[in-house]
C-alpha cells in the first residue's frame, strides 16, 4: 500500500509533553462500530470475567549518552545489545568518529567504536560489562525519550519515572511501550477484582519504532528486529483463556506483536523467544488477540498501520478526526484507545495473513 493512505493532519498542539497525573485518569476512546469517549478507568467495566490482558514487562534503558572523543562532542542512542559489554548505538555527528576511536563519558567509562554503519550507526564495546553498564547507564544515561517530546539538554529527572510502566521489571527497552504507562495499583486491582487475568510478554522495544518510514510503498519498508519472549507458563494460560471462551486484550503493539510472532495459523500460541520484525500493515488476518489498547500514533507510521490493520483504515481515520477534535492528547505521554476489531479488512490471502517474522 501507498505509506500516503495513512496520512493525517495532526496540530501540533494535541502532541502531550507530559503525562497526565495520576496516569488513570487518561481518557480512552472506545472505538468499534461506534466511538465513544471514556477514560482508562472505565477499562475493568469493559472487561469480563475469565478475559486476559497481556502487558509487556519491558524496562527502559536510560541509554541516551553524552561523550567526547577529544574534543568533539558526541550523543549516542544506544538501541541493541550484542553482549553485556557491547551494543549497536546511533551516533551525532557520526562522521566525526572512526573505527577504534575511543568515547569518554565520564571517569572510569568508555566505549570503544569497534565497527561504522550506515544511517549514523555504530557498533561499541565498553569498558563495563553486565551489571556494571547497567549502574553506569543509571548514574550518566538519559532517557530516550522521542524526538516530539521537547526537553532541554539532561531532560527532567521525573521522565526517568514518567517514561516507565507499571510492569517495568527487565531491563532492556530503549524506548517505553507506552499503553502500558496509563496504569496504576489502582487500576490493576481493579482489573483483578473483574476475574481478568494480567499475563506478562516481554519485548524489548528498539529505536526503530522512532525511525521514519523513507519509502513510498509499505512493501519496500524494512522493520528494525527486536527481541521477544512468550513464556511457556504464559502461552499455556492465554491459551486456556482462549479455550474457555474469554478474549485477549494486547496492552499496546509491542503486546501484540509478541503474540502474533509466537501464534500459530490456528491462533495457537507457542512459547517464542528470538528477534521478531514483524510489520502488520492492513490485509494481515490477526490469529491471537480479540482487543487491543494503545495509545495515539503518529501519521505514515508503522504504529498507525498496525492498527488500521486491525480496526480498518477508514474506521481508525474517522476516529482519529474525532480524537483531535475532541481535544485527545497524542503520542507517548498522550490518551489511549481501546480498539475493537474490523474482521471484515483482515486478509484472507496467505500473503496477507502472514506478514513479516524471522523465527527464532
Amino acid at each position: 500500500m501507498h505509506v500516503s493512505h495513512f496520512d493525517f493532519d495532526l496540530p501540533h498542539e494535541r502532541i502531550a509533553q507530559a503525562p497526565i497525573e495520576p496516569r488513570d485518569a487518561a481518557r480512552l476512546l472506545h472505538v468499534g462500530t461506534t466511538i465513544a469517549d471514556l477514560g482508562v478507568r472505565d477499562l475493568p467495566s469493559l472487561l469480563q470475567f475469565g478475559d486476559a490482558l497481556v502487558v509487556n514487562d519491558t524496562k527502559v534503558l536510560p541509554c541516551r549518552l553524552t561523550g567526547k572523543r577529544r574534543e568533539a562532542k558526541i550523543d549516542i542512542t544506544l538501541h541493541k545489545p550484542f553482549d553485556g559489554a557491547s551494543w549497536l548505538a546511533f551516533a551525532r555527528p557520526a562522521r566525526k568518529l572512526k573505527t577504534e576511536d575511543v568515547i569518554i563519558f565520564a571517569d572510569g567509562f568508555e566505549a570503544r567504536v569497534t565497527e561504522k554503519r550506515n544511517a549514523g550507526e555504530v557498533a561499541l564495546t565498553f569498558n563495563h560489562t553486565g551489571l556494571d553498564l547497567m549502574h553506569a547507564l543509571d548514574a550518566y544515561g538519559r532517557m530516550p525519550l522521542p524526538p516530539y517530546i521537547k526537553r532541554d539538554t539532561g531532560g527532567l529527572d521525573a521522565d526517568k519515572s514518567h517514561y516507565q510502566t507499571l510492569f517495568a521489571a527487565k531491563p532492556g527497552a530503549v524506548a517505553a511501550p507506552t499503553a502500558g504507562l496509563h496504569f496504576t495499583p489502582d487500576l490493576m486491582e481493579a482489573i483483578k477484582a473483574r476475574g481478568v487475568q494480567v499475563i506478562c510478554v516481554t519485548l524489548h522495544v528498539g529505536a526503530g519504532t522512532f525511525i521514519p518510514i523513507k519509502v513510498n510503498d509499505t512493501d519496500d519498508h524494512v522493520m528494525h528486529s527486536e527481541r521477544a519472549t512468550l513464556s511457556a507458563d504464559a502461552a499455556a494460560a492465554l491459551n486456556a483463556v482462549r479455550a474457555d471462551g474469554g478474549k485477549i486484550t494486547a496492552v499496546g503493539s509491542t503486546a501484540l506483536r509478541t503474540l502474533e510472532s509466537a501464534a500459530s495459523e490456528d491462533g495457537i500460541l507457542k512459547p517464542f523467544s528470538g528477534d521478531t520484525d514483524l510489520f502488520i500493515t492492513p490485509g494481515y488476518r490477526f490469529k491471537a488477540i480479540d482487543r487491543m489498547m494503545t495509545n495515539f500514533h503518529m501519521p505514515k507510521s508503522t504504529l498507525f498501520m498496525l492498527v488500521s490493520a486491525f480496526s480498518g483504515l477508514d474506521r481508525m481515520k474517522s476516529a482519529y478526526d474525532h480524537a483531535i477534535a475532541a481535544n485527545y492528547r497524542f503520542f507517548s505521554y498522550g490518551d489511549a484507545c481501546l480498539l475493537e476489531p474490523n474482521r471484515t479488512t483482515w486478509g484472507n490471502t496467505p500473503e496477507q495473513r502472514l506478514g513479516k517474522r524471522i523465527d527464532p
